[in-house]
């Protein structure tokens, strides 16, 4: 069982391109460990969980629900993000994250993140930046998707 949170992973992944040592110490002293067993969920979707989940080893599936059936969005692979929006504003969670092998993540929670707005206020402006970022390429990435089918349905783009 991991019980550390390894500052390599934080600054490996996309929420830490612009930190630096005395950030990720910072940012490592309000977050959290959870260790997630392969089948497990770690969020479901339409909770009010607020935590911003960073897999730091494994792997999670991101899953919706449709037609009572869970259905398989994405899979996210170590350095990446969830939860960017309940994080943010509060919402319930769209999707559930499934471990799809045993897997580390590590937790970062609002109100804990909020302390550090008078003691490191570049350090929480590096971190908000960053869910911008992250909320961007998901953006970017599904927008590419619905393209991708909308040439499929209406035979387009000559490769269908």
């Amino acid at each position: 069982m991991h019980d550390t949170i390894d500052g390599k992973h934080l600054k490996d992944s996309f929420l830490g391109e612009e930190l630096d040592d005395s950030d990720i110490a910072a940012l490592q002293s309000v977050m959290t460990i959870k260790a997630v067993d392969d089948g497990d969920f770690l969020a479901e979707e339409g909770s009010s969980d607020r935590h911003l989940y960073l897999l730091a080893e494994g792997g999670l599936e991101v899953l919706t629900l449709q037609h009572g059936e869970q259905t398989h969005i994405y899979a996210m692979a170590p350095g990446e993000f969830a939860g960017t929006r309940a994080f943010i504003d509060g919402t319930p969670r769209s999707a559930s994250l499934r471990a799809r092998q045993d897997s580390v993540v590590y937790c970062l929670e609002p109100g804990p993140f909020e302390t550090l707005i008078e003691s490191h206020p570049r350090l929480v402006y590096k971190i908000m930046r960053a869910i911008f970022r992250i909320t961007h390429l998901n953006l970017m990435r599904m927008n590419r998707e619905a393209q991708e089918l909308a040439n499929y349905v209406y035979k387009i783009g000559g490769r269908y």
